[in-house]
């Protein structure tokens, strides 16, 4: 039994009440706990911090600059979070697509964190915009022209975001007890996933193509014209890698509301998708191979620059996918979670190394973000966090749907 509520339906539908939002809106269970102790006082500095951000300009609270106008909120909040969130395309093209129903529960969760981990970056590239209210100009092909690499992301964004809700909504009408609009938006699902596909695809290789255009300030054993293929293809199990992650921990935090049958699948949807992240993982590795044999690099590898690579493709690529292969033929589930860890990891150091940590890496004076950059990026992931659980404890996210729910499928 969860304990998710929802409204008392009244035959074909219940009239929406704002009583029973307000409800809603009230905290469920216990207040003092490790995670709100930290993530409170942080989320509260962060708000004033972006307070200040919006008032004074992006000087006051970061160390970004003229030669280095991106920095930690595009490198770490958008870049390697949309990374992250690729799980989403993956999960629901093979159910979707490939019907491969195995993976089902896990449809409604992996959807709901890639929809909130585009909400939020969203919200943090508006922070690190010098003119937020300039936002509307790549959408409109204002100064940038439609044939900009950001014009396409930006509507890829936007059509994405508006697509993952879709596919998330038959949750929402569930938790309102709204049948007729279940209905229409269940109707509606399968072809908003094939849409979301496509755009998710489009617009994970689109963020590498930002670089493209920034060949002399890139090092070169990360610049090369295969960026966005390489941003495609770690999507994958980077995106897969979250999914292990976040399922692990949410099958902990919200135990009683899962159903049995879906405890019992988890090994095996995560024993399945450690398949899945090593031969992504073997092609990735195979093409920056390639990259790498391409460009002639070798002269740079016996730099300390080439041992940060190297630490990068051997340490957080090889060794995962090793272990991930591993894992598979030995059915050893907490070996996976630990290749998903280090995945993650590698993730992390793969965009910040594209963005950041290679980018102007010979400059006299090296870009480090300052504390009240990192603070707002905890603020942001924090704040994220808090509306996932709101979410979960109250629509059938984890939970089973009701049961008018699934007798209309």
């Amino acid at each position: 039994m969860n304990n998710s509520v929802y409204p008392m339906v009244n035959e074909d539908k219940r009239k929406f009440s704002w009583k029973f939002l307000f409800s809603e809106l009230k905290p469920k269970g216990e207040w003092l706990t490790p995670f709100n102790i930290i993530s409170i006082p942080v989320m509260l500095l962060g708000l004033i911090l972006i307070v200040i951000r919006f008032s004074e300009g992006l000087g006051a609270i970061t160390n970004l600059t003229q030669e280095v106008p991106w920095g930690l909120w595009i490198g770490f909040d958008v870049v390697t979070g949309v990374a992250f969130a690729g799980g989403a395309y993956v999960v629901t093209f093979m159910v979707y697509i490939l019907n491969m129903k195995k993976y089902h529960p896990i449809v409604r969760v992996t959807v709901l964190n890639g929809f909130l981990a585009y909400a939020f970056y969203t919200g943090a590239l508006l922070l690190d915009l010098g003119r937020p209210w300039n936002v509307i100009n790549p959408m409109i092909g204002n100064n940038f022209g439609t044939s900009s690499v950001l014009f396409l992301v930006a509507w890829h964004f936007f059509l994405y975001m508006l697509a993952e809700l879709i596919e998330f909504s038959p949750a929402i009408a569930e938790w309102l007890g709204s049948r007729r609009a279940h209905k229409i938006l269940s109707g509606m699902t399968v072809g908003a996933v094939i849409f979301g596909i496509t755009l998710s695809s489009l617009h994970q290789s689109g963020l590498g193509a930002l670089y493209l255009m920034a060949k002399e300030k890139i090092h070169p054993l990360w610049y090369s014209e295969f960026i966005p293929v390489l941003f495609l293809v770690s999507s994958i199990f980077a995106g897969l890698s979250m999914v292990i992650f976040e399922g692990t921990i949410s099958h902990k935090v919200f135990f009683n509301q899962i159903s049995k049958k879906n405890h019992q699948a988890q090994n095996g949807i995560i024993h399945g998708l450690s398949k899945i992240c090593a031969v992504t993982m073997f092609a990735y590795l195979f093409l920056q191979f390639l990259v790498f044999i391409h460009g002639k690099n070798w002269n740079v590898i016996n730099t300390p620059m080439g041992y940060w690579f190297l630490l990068e493709m051997i340490g957080f690529v090889f060794i995962p996918m090793i272990l991930f292969f591993y894992s598979y033929r030995t059915v050893n589930i907490f070996t996976v979670r630990l290749a998903a860890i280090l995945t993650m990891i590698g993730i992390v150091l793969n965009r910040l190394n594209v963005t950041v940590i290679g980018f102007r890496w010979d400059a006299a004076i090296r870009y480090v973000p300052s504390w009240m950059e990192i603070v707002v990026t905890l603020a942001v992931i924090f704040t994220e966090i808090w509306i996932f659980r709101w979410v979960i404890n109250r629509m059938p996210v984890l939970s089973e749907s009701p049961a008018w729910a699934n007798e209309e499928k």
